[in-house]
């Protein structure tokens, strides 16, 4: 092997810890996320839960998952949180508005939230998924 060949090898093995890819501060990231969870908590959503992924991806620095009591409360959860999002200046991408209202993604760049009906949160447990990481 190679002593260029080694240095490579030796480099991918390296951790490397992901780069923020936002504009925002950390301190304006902690108040969108304290404005997405009180928005969601007026909507009456459920088991509210924030992961920190700092320094363990760079797609986003929060996840946020919350539940709704029916699909219907999931998708007025999903409108009213975007709509929020968008007034106040977030630009933001929604995912499964269009399917059975059991899982929304709702992608503000630095915090990507979960809305998930109750039988369909149990079955994809991101929680101890993310946790684990």
């Amino acid at each position: 092997m190679t002593q260029e060949a080694k240095k490579t090898t030796q480099k991918e093995k390296q951790v490397r810890i992901p780069q923020r890819t936002t504009s925002l501060s950390k301190d304006e990231v902690t108040k969108l996320l304290d404005f997405m969870v009180k928005k969601l908590d007026e909507g009456k959503a459920e088991n509210i839960v924030t992961i920190d992924l700092a320094g363990k991806t760079s797609f986003a620095d929060y996840l946020l998952i919350a539940t709704g009591t029916s699909s219907r409360h999931v998708f007025g959860l999903a409108n009213n949180l975007s709509m929020d999002l968008k007034k106040a200046g977030y630009r933001v991408q929604i995912s499964g508005e269009n399917g059975d209202g059991n899982w929304i993604v709702i992608d503000a760049i630095d915090i990507v939230v979960h809305l998930f009906t109750n039988e369909a949160r149990e079955f994809y447990r991101l929680e101890e998924i993310w946790n684990k990481a």
